[in-house]
């Protein structure tokens, strides 16, 4: 039997204000639900929305994921992580991911030669940095490193996880090595437990680690409701990755047909095939119960589909009456 997982909830949007996360930290804090988590914002930058809650009395443990490596250097991440987990006074999570080729491009004039490898070397010297340095040095296509760089000293403070954003076995076998926790998106629940584990194991195997690491899995989900198409919802709540091809890829390998030229058809078989869960809260409950059985140790609720179609206050509704339902199930 697998261990209990956490489960937690994600506010899907990336932010205009930092008050319009408000209602999601609250939801944390009056409920059973473990960890508040957002993504990548360009709007209001998730690490200072995250600080800002904190300052409103929102004092949550929180996880981001994933937040773009080509945006910062592993110092600069290091000092912001470690800076959020002072200010919440609570286990931070801080996830990483290479971000589109294109955006990379963009960002440093070529795309990452190779993105798995890159990643893991970024959560390493993240990770070297957060444990008291000094950092080894290194010299790759995404940062420099001198030698005996470390952070100033400011005592304790809470746990920070270094995590990678994983969707296939390549990514995988390097966050083995390399991270604490693998955030997965829009991964089937036999997928993680048939695909991704195993290679987490090999990667941890390789590297000499004790364990792999745990994960954390991000799950589209909504409460059935009078007018409401799960199908729709789907494709308001995906529509975005369900046009990238990496995720359409990982997605056909685990059985489920999706193409990036075709979100709607993808936003319908994600309903078939359960990726997107949506029933009563019961039936979601159950539905997330299959991640635990697949190994994973944090479910992430993501609402994305009702906050784009409802508004927050409908999506905080819902995500309620599935951790109430959950807490049921799990007695």
């Amino acid at each position: 039997m697998s261990a209990r997982a956490h489960l937690s909830v994600i506010q899907p949007q990336q932010p205009e204000r930092p008050q319009l996360v408000e209602p999601v930290a609250k939801l944390v804090q009056e409920t059973a639900l473990h960890r508040l988590w957002m993504g990548q914002s360009l709007n209001a930058e998730t690490h200072q929305v995250l600080a800002y809650l904190a300052g409103r009395g929102h004092r949550v443990p929180v996880g981001i994921g994933v937040t773009l490596m080509p945006l910062r250097h592993p110092f600069e991440a290091a000092v912001q992580a470690r800076s959020l987990a002072r200010i919440t006074g609570k286990p931070v999570v801080v996830g990483y991911g290479p971000a589109t080729p294109g955006l990379v491009g963009a960002l440093r004039g070529r795309p990452y030669d190779t993105p798995a490898r890159t990643s893991a070397e970024y959560a390493l010297a993240v990770r070297d940095l957060l444990d008291g340095g000094p950092a080894e040095e290194s010299v790759n296509e995404a940062f420099h490193q001198g030698e005996g760089l470390v952070l100033p000293e400011i005592g304790r403070f809470p746990r920070v996880e270094v995590g990678l954003g994983v969707l296939r076995s390549g990514m995988a076998r390097r966050a083995g090595g390399a991270a604490d926790v693998a955030i997965t998106w829009l991964t089937p629940a036999h997928h993680v437990h048939d695909t991704i584990a195993p290679a987490l194991a090999e990667g941890a195997a390789r590297a000499g680690r004790p364990a792999p690491p745990r994960i954390a899995t991000v799950v589209h989900a909504a409460v059935a409701r009078p007018g409401r198409d799960p199908r729709r919802l789907a494709l308001r709540g995906a529509s975005t990755h369900l046009g990238l091809p990496h995720y359409t890829e990982m997605l056909r390998r685990a059985g489920v047909p999706a193409d990036p030229a075709d979100p709607e058809s993808g936003a319908a078989a994600l309903v078939d095939k359960g990726v997107y869960l949506y029933g009563t809260p019961e039936e979601v409950a159950k539905g997330l119960l299959d991640y635990e059985h697949a190994g994973v140790s944090e479910i992430v609720v993501n609402p994305a589909g009702v906050v784009n179609t409802e508004g927050i206050r409908s999506a905080v509704a819902d995500v309620r009456e599935i951790a109430q339902a959950w807490e049921e199930l799990r007695g």
